[in-house]
């Protein structure tokens, strides 16, 4: 039988690791690639040499792969995502979740930039997302991967409720503002119209972005506990000005800039899965 591309890049990885075995993934999306600065005694791998893997090309993506301790937790962290936008297929897209689910991971936690479409969002908050609206293609489209999961797997509790109850609980402790809302999905590349924005407010959306979801749906698939959080990099109420305009590097600016709070979070949340 031949082996799937999961598992060249497991055993690949499970070489470069040397025998570490990871109880969690971490996703670090634009901007939040510092939050690999957590990880101790890092092993770092760049996406160009492990096999089948593609190559990020995302501004503020760094493309490596690190597995190390965070809490005295065995982690495996993607430095940068990788997008339907760039081109690739959803296959592609949510490859990394099955190799860190074949390297052992049983959680796997996720960060995004996203535009704040709730009127209330500021610039710079901190959102646990306990649901999302999903307007990029489906992962699970195709041949189901009977190896990680089931055909129709449950989707009526993506996000953890215990982990998030927990975030609450930790935040609280470091004095640390969160927020709680849904997640919306498409495709970008292009930054939402006004219209769309509104759109998907109505629609019951919070914050808005590029990805994320496809991740989330192949982690459940996986029977994997999800915890996700974004940043609000810009405020996407729809009232800009005649001069107003959307730019990525902003984006990343911004996520930077709220990158040591959820760090802080994040670290403290691993000690309890």
């Amino acid at each position: 039988m031949t082996k799937s591309k999961y598992r060249i890049a497991a055993e690949y990885l499970q070489g470069r690791f040397q025998g570490r075995s990871p109880e969690a993934g971490i996703v670090l999306g634009s901007g939040l690639g510092d939050l690999a600065k957590a990880i101790e005694d890092p092993i770092v791998v760049p996406y160009k040499d492990i096999p089948e893997f593609p190559v990020s090309t995302a501004i503020g993506h760094a493309g490596n792969l690190i597995c190390g301790y965070i809490s005295g937790k065995c982690v495996v962290a993607m430095q940068g995502r990788f997008h339907y936008y760039e081109g690739y297929p959803m296959a592609l897209v949510t490859m990394p979740v099955r190799v860190m689910y074949l390297l052992g991971a049983r959680t796997l936690f996720v960060s995004n930039a996203a535009g704040g479409i709730n009127l209330s969002y500021k610039v710079g908050d901190l959102i646990i997302i306990r649901d999302h609206i999903n307007f990029l293609p489906n992962p699970l489209i195709g041949p189901n991967e009977d190896e990680f999961g089931p055909r129709f797997p449950d989707m009526t509790r993506p996000y953890d409720p215990a982990l998030r109850a927990k975030a609450r609980e930790v935040a609280g402790e470091l004095g640390i503002k969160l927020q709680e809302g849904v997640y919306f999905g498409d495709t970008g590349p292009c930054y939402e119209t006004p219209a769309e924005y509104a759109f998907y407010r109505l629609a019951g959306g919070d914050v808005v972005g590029m990805s994320t979801i496809p991740e989330v749906i192949v982690a459940r698939h996986c029977g994997m506990r999800v915890f996700g959080m974004s940043v609000v990099t810009n405020e996407a109420h729809g009232d800009f000005d005649e001069t107003y305009v959307n730019d990525g590097a902003d984006v990343v600016q911004a996520a930077n800039a709220a990158a040591q709070k959820m760090s802080r979070i994040f670290t403290e949340l691993i000690k309890y899965i």
